[in-house]
């Protein structure tokens, strides 16, 4: 016997699953928070690698033209021969193939995603991609909890469970923000937060917070300390920097599906490399802060040290101008967008959780600039661009909860909370008539791919009807005879018998009751067409296989219907489905996608 099939049987003898998942989510904390350390310690040390070996000491101050212009796209390169020769398969899309697994396959991520999106994501960051690695590192940690829960041979209900515990467990390491770690799994990952995940949630991501402060010191992404505490008086303000993140926010939605869908239409890979390699060289050469993340370039904003964004460039000697600034800023905002999606289109592995940290960063310090430098009520740049990392989070991921406290932990303290929850509900209500999902889900809401926190809508729209269909129906030919109606009902177990053409069009049904009071009388035999004993259908009767069940139900409910005829687009009959069957799978359906 195995040790796997061991440790199974002795779980199964001394542990209930309720317990069992309590402890895993200690250890999916654990190993998704050494994932996030190690995450950020390999891109750390490989981004000072490549400066060293190409001489650039800071890419952002004392950078060689050639080289600057040449990095992003040997980064590209280099993840591209990884992904194609070393894991020789697709590397998924990061957060919406975990979406995806959530939804469709019962939160089954494959093992090679403990890995491969960390590698990959580290060669494209270091090398000056211009995306983030919240996203492939959550990737990382989904797929571990993924892994572990299967590994115990848990119900599929508790395998999302730790699916969720790796994701938060990740972003708490990464960030160590465990609260906001949590509420990204509720709000992205679309998670309940019940008395049964919050435990779970709260332990993984604890640990793995844990594990980040042990191993990298207590200093938090952004060290910032407010000096100029809120008052009332700046809502409107505030509001406009909402209205204004909420634009930024539809523009980067917007254009990162054109880019992307650009290169996606492109069938050669060495064409995407090419032309994302020549763009992505060109814009960190004219704007060298949309190199690799941008934290840096937030960083020093926060810091009062605007001149950053001038660092190394062609017009560094306007940089004491404030209108050239209020440009420059303008066109940073525009252009990283494009070098985002351009960095994942054409081979690039990376998020758009921390592009939207920078985009919103650089909104709040250009509305802030700009209103001070036209006469406004003077404001704090600093504040503002706190404010707006929240906001145009809130506008991209639909998560205006889990922006609000990510910015309150990681800048180490709560004087905002209050410019912070109003701009991003602000960003929020702006955004959504436009944009329903966010950026991990709309295309998965497109096909109708999505689980959401509507559990009965999302059942309907993820089950699968083709398993439902019930095709034990013994058939019977239009123009046979009672004679050969009468030999099919002897091997049938069903009272239903539907009547097709030659070509297998359908067209009505038979019912045993019908048939009862004439079948014994063998003088009919060869005088009754089964087509005289046959009920056309109406189309209340039939569904077609590319219907959605929402469909489907309505038919039941509103015709009273035991039973509906299934047919192709064609008109080929393909079974039937039975009201029983369907709300039987329904209650299953929503037994196991419950988080409760």
């Amino acid at each position: 016997m195995g040790l796997s099939r061991k440790i199974h049987r002795w779980r199964l003898r001394h542990l209930s699953e309720n317990v069992l998942v309590m402890l895993l989510a200690v250890v999916v904390g654990l190993l998704s928070g050494l994932a996030a350390v190690a995450l950020k310690t390999l891109v750390y040390h490989s981004s000072r690698f490549v400066s060293h070996i190409s001489a650039i000491q800071s890419p952002l101050s004392s950078f060689n033209t050639i080289i600057i212009f040449l990095l992003p796209g040997i980064g590209i390169l280099l993840t591209v021969l990884f992904v194609r020769y070393v894991v020789r398969g697709d590397i998924g899309h990061g957060l919406p193939s975990v979406l995806l697994a959530i939804s469709r396959n019962n939160s089954e991520l494959p093992a090679k995603n403990m890995y491969t999106s960390l590698i990959a994501s580290t060669i494209t960051v270091a090398f000056g991609g211009s995306v983030g690695l919240e996203a492939p590192i959550a990737s990382t940690g989904s797929a571990i909890g993924s892994n572990i829960g299967r590994w115990f041979r848990l119900s599929p209900k508790s395998v999302r469970l730790l699916l969720g515990c790796g994701a938060a467990g990740a972003i708490a390491g990464i960030f160590k923000a465990p609260f906001a770690a949590i509420l990204f799994v509720v709000e992205v990952f679309l998670f309940d937060l019940t008395a049964t995940t919050a435990l779970p949630l709260l332990l993984s991501s604890l640990t793995a917070a844990s594990v980040a402060y042990f191993l990298m010191g207590t200093g938090v992404q952004f060290n910032f300390t407010v000096t100029h505490p809120f008052a009332l008086t700046q809502l409107p303000q505030y509001a406009m920097l909402g209205i204004f993140c909420a634009l930024v926010s539809l523009y980067f939605l917007r254009i990162t599906d054109r880019v992307e869908g650009w290169f996606a239409r492109r069938k050669s890979p060495w064409t995407k490399l090419a032309v994302g390699g020549l763009v992505l060289g060109l814009l960190v050469v004219l704007f060298p802060p949309l190199y690799g993340e941008g934290y840096s370039t937030l960083t020093a904003l926060l810091n009062g040290n605007p001149g950053i964004i001038f660092s190394g460039t062609p017009y560094h000697e306007w940089s004491d101008n404030i209108w050239m600034m209020l440009g420059v800023l303008f066109a940073l905002i525009v252009l990283k967008a494009i070098a985002t999606a351009t960095t994942i289109g054409s081979g690039g592995v990376g998020g758009t959780f921390g592009p939207s940290l920078v985009l919103g960063g650089l909104s709040g310090y250009f509305i802030a600039t700009l209103g001070n430098t036209i006469g406004l009520p003077p404001q704090d740049t600093a504040n503002f661009a706190l404010v707006g990392m929240a906001a145009v989070m809130t506008g991209v991921m639909h998560a205006p909860f889990m922006a609000t406290f990510l910015i309150a932990d990681i800048t180490g303290g709560y004087e905002l909370l209050v410019p912070l929850l109003a701009t991003a509900a602000v960003t929020y209500l702006c955004v959504t008539p436009f944009e329903h999902h966010s950026i991990y889900a709309r295309k998965l809401a497109k096909h109708g791919d999505l689980l959401t926190h509507d559990k009965d809508s999302s059942a309907w729209h993820l089950m699968d009807m083709e398993s439902l269909i019930e095709t034990n129906f013994v058939i019977v030919r239009s123009g046979n005879m009672l004679r050969d109606l009468v030999e099919v009902i002897q091997t049938s177990r069903r009272n239903v018998f539907p009547v097709l053409t030659d070509d297998d069009k359908f067209v009505g049904v038979v019912l045993l009751d019908d048939v009862r009071k004439i079948m014994f009388r063998t003088e009919l035999y060869d005088s009754v067409c089964v087509d005289e004993l046959m009920h056309p259908m109406s189309e209340g009767d039939i569904v077609r296989n590319s219907d959605n069940l929402t469909d489907v139900v309505e038919k039941f409910r509103v015709g009273n219907r035991y039973n509906l005829v299934v047919i192709d687009d064609q008109g080929n009959y393909l079974g039937f489905l039975s009201r029983a069957n369907t709300f039987s799978a329904y209650r299953r359906f929503i037994s196991d996608t419950s988080d409760e």
